[in-house]
């Protein structure tokens, strides 16, 4: 469990930064900043928002469609679970 809640600290934290992230487009939009800046900073939170989403759909496949709790689903369910999963991230 300690690990769970280590991870879950990691991911929050993450969070922290993004929310940190849009705060400083919100100043630089106020501002009137150089939408060059600004589009840095906009990039900056895709990538942040990006490696979220990466490491939260690794955990999910790594715990919950490989997982050693699977009794009963069908390889095919796990694939199409995964496909959507996959499908879903790269919208």
């Amino acid at each position: 469990m300690p690990n769970i809640e280590k991870e879950k600290q990691k991911l929050v934290a993450r969070i922290r930064r993004i929310r940190g992230q849009v705060d400083s487009i919100e100043r630089s939009l106020t501002a009137g900043d150089d939408c060059a800046d600004i589009l840095m900073l906009l990039a900056n939170v895709r990538g942040g928002i990006n490696s979220l989403m990466a490491e939260v759909l690794e955990d999910h496949v790594r715990h919950h469609i490989a997982g050693e709790d699977k009794s009963g689903v069908s390889r095919e369910e796990l694939a199409e679970d995964l496909i959507d999963l996959v499908r879903a991230y790269l919208k």
